[in-house]
């Protein structure tokens, strides 16, 4: 679609119209009102006097609220138009748009304002081609209420239209018919109630009118509160501290609560992604402990209630597994598709273990790890017992559900992204390089776990024994002698999938490579054939399937940048780490705004601008992530008992860096940095004098 598409969104609700603020079905973008994964508006068109209206301006007041200022007519008749409209809309846990219809001229006038009114209920899984529903339409016009519903067995969703102003209410919409004193205004507030019934017909969603302006301070009050909780970020470079805002924002956005007694847990972003997923969740986690660490603790527990406990084929759910996806629309409902609870993820699982000892060491907080001994103790047992099937220790994947499961269950999810550099697909079970760092990773955290929390050394001890025979192993069988770099996967015979990555980069993050290999990978990473200028690429350049808008075969990922860098960092390589820190920053400083999902994998000296892809979330709670992580590794953050230690390698251009108020377990600490060339390279709130209290 050529047109802007602006969305406002609250937790995993949205509404995507365009720049008039209409809403128009469409089968190339979700456009319409959006929440549970159920589509409950897909008409929302207003017109004055039978015409439809032109943005003047727009203005985005929270990621929960805009407000179009529009006009009849074509762009001609601007300069003479004699009503505007404002369109003030917010979204918060139904739907509100407030018309103000503004009569300019020194006569009174008489409008026909027409919101026309429909939906088709479409699960966020069928876009492209709707179901064949049929909802029924009930029009109230003593109640000034239009009430549209779809009922599939028990599955119930309805969506309610009422009017704060005296409307004529059909089937198709409201038609407000109404006359305006000279320089005079008519307003009305009409409301959106999105309703998802349980059994017996009761609504699972609060009746909220009676307080909606309540929620709309309290969700204010939430934002400002969560910026304020975040670490002050001060840098003698402004469009760096706009970055961090922006994520800081973002997230908060990206917040939703799945349960009625959970706490909020990030979700994978706009449009497509809004429900938990394990993996963005995860990952999003592990980005901002040192910014936002109480988005880890409901994760955690989300995804431990979810915990897989039982053989299912459908649903690739095997006991012990960390869950891959949530969905609630009517296709997860009646099994169309496996989504209700989807467990086609490999990584998720030990990922579950890492993050559960990272969250520790920046907080100390040995409570959560005592609770989740046991499904913490169950996702490093499905390592071997599901995980590992011919026992060689290699963490290993192949769909249970070979009618509609995902074919690659890593984050490289794309039917095409896991081929050799020829295009060649292997066979099943795949064992991908980086399921290998983070299960090699996951055991030698879980090892301390167990020591230090689980009173049981044995297990410890059997843990760090497998660890060393994976690392072993996988640094025989995966190192590619010729070429400097680790295969992306080894087939099930053990032959190397040959192509060169991204995956090495989360390699050297896991800690699984041999010391004396990563000047080899690091010099890969920086090279032509992987590095942009704006990022790291997923797939090398000068490889057959290698594509710059193939989202795993050649483009650029924020979120995957993020552990590259410090995975290079972890291995001493702080000039490249800060190369490509610097280049994703400038990435999301020239396009401004969210920084995207990802983003087209041409050369920055060949384009100048990063070219950003039609399919790309924005915002994602991963790629919003993306940047504090980067942003720490700038920095050098990592906790270190009960200290923060801080080693900056700043981007030259970058001078002085502030992070302020740093959260873990020392309470609140400081960190600081310069450029190379800003003087002085490093100072670091380390230890008692740079502790403050929280």
């Amino acid at each position: 679609m050529k047109q802007e598409l602006v969305s406002v969104l609250a937790g995993n609700a949205f509404a995507m119209g365009d720049a008039q603020g209409d809403m128009e079905a469409h089968p190339c973008a979700p456009i319409g009102l959006f929440s549970f994964d159920t589509r409950f508006l897909s008409h929302w068109v207003l017109t004055v006097d039978g015409e439809r209206l032109q943005s003047l301006s727009r203005d985005d007041l929270t990621y929960f609220e805009t407000r179009f200022v529009l006009v009849p007519g074509a762009a001609s008749h601007y300069v003479d138009a004699d009503v505007s409209v404002i369109r003030h809309r917010c979204l918060d846990e139904g739907f509100h748009e407030q018309l103000t219809v503004l009569n300019h001229s020194a006569e009174p006038a008489d409008f026909t304002v027409r919101m026309e009114i429909g939906s088709d209920f479409a699960d966020t899984a069928e876009i492209r081609h709707p179901g064949p529903r049929r909802p029924t339409a009930t029009a109230d016009p003593q109640r000034g209420e239009l009430r549209i519903r779809h009922r599939r067995g028990r599955f119930t969703r309805e969506t309610c239209v009422s009017s704060t102003a005296p409307v004529d209410v059909d089937q198709r919409g409201m038609t407000f018919r109404i006359r305006i004193e000279p320089n005079g205004a008519w307003r009305t507030d009409l409301h959106v109630s999105m309703v998802i019934q349980g059994a017996g017909e009761r609504d699972l969603r609060a009746d909220i009118d009676s307080h909606r302006e309540q929620v709309r301070r309290t969700m204010r009050d939430d934002l400002a509160r969560w910026c304020d909780q975040a670490p002050e970020l001060v840098a003698d470079r402004k469009p760096l501290a706009a970055a961090y805002g922006q994520a800081l924002t973002d997230l908060a956005a990206l917040r939703y609560t799945p349960l009625a007694y959970a706490e909020p847990v990030p979700v994978g972003g706009l449009p497509w992604a809004m429900t938990l997923y394990g993996r963005d969740a995860l990952f999003t986690c592990l980005e901002t402990l040192p910014f936002t660490p109480e988005l880890t603790p409901a994760t955690l527990r989300m995804l431990a209630l979810a915990q897989g406990g039982q053989l299912d084929d459908y649903h690739d759910e095997e006991p012990g597994k960390i869950l891959g996806e949530l969905r609630y629309g009517e296709a997860a409902a009646f099994d169309d598709e496996p989504t209700a609870l989807y467990y086609g993820a490999a990584d998720t699982t030990p990922l579950f273990v890492v993050l559960l000892d990272e969250y520790e060491r920046w907080t100390g907080d040995a409570d959560l790890v005592r609770e989740l001994r046991h499904p913490a103790r169950m996702a490093l047992d499905w390592m071997t017992e599901y995980g590992d099937p011919y026992g060689d220790g290699y963490l290993r994947y192949q769909p249970r559900n070979t009618t509609n499961g995902v074919a690659n269950q890593t984050w490289r999810n794309s039917p095409e992204a896991i081929v050799d550099r020829h295009g060649v697909v292997p066979g099943y079970p795949r064992a991908t390089c980086e399921l290998q760092g983070y299960a090699y990773d996951a055991r030698i955290r879980g090892a301390r776990l167990a020591r230090e929390f689980w009173d049981d050394p044995e297990y410890a001890e059997r843990l760090e024994a497998d660890a060393a025979r994976l690392r072993e192993r996988f640094n025989h069988d995966f190192w590619l002698p010729q070429r400097g770099y680790y295969a992306l996967a080894v087939t099930p015979d053990g032959k190397p999938v040959d192509a060169l990555t991204s995956a090495v980069g989360h390699l050297l993050w896991s800690g699984i490579v041999e010391p004396e290999r990563a000047d080899s990978l690091a010099a890969h990473l920086c090279g032509p054939d992987l590095f942009t200028g704006w990022g790291v690429r997923t797939y090398a350049d000068g490889q057959r399937p290698y594509n710059p808008v193939g989202a795993h075969l050649g483009a650029v990922w924020p979120s995957d940048n993020a552990f590259v860098a410090a995975g290079l960092r972890r291995y001493g390589y702080d000039d490249e780490a800060a190369r490509i820190t610097a280049g994703v920053f400038a990435m999301a400083e020239t396009l401004g705004g969210s920084v995207p999902e990802v983003i087209a994998g041409y050369p920055r000296r060949l384009t100048k601008y990063p070219v950003q892809l039609p399919a790309a979330g924005r915002p994602q709670s991963w790629a919003s992530g993306g940047l504090l992580m980067l942003l720490a590794t700038m920095l050098g953050l990592r906790p270190c008992a009960d200290n923060l230690l801080v080693n900056p390698v700043i981007p030259a251009g970058y001078g002085r860096i502030e992070l302020l108020d740093v959260p873990g377990r020392w309470g609140r600490t400081d960190a600081y940095g310069r450029d190379r060339d800003s003087g002085r390279r490093k100072r670091g709130g380390q230890g008692e004098g740079a502790r403050r209290a929280a």
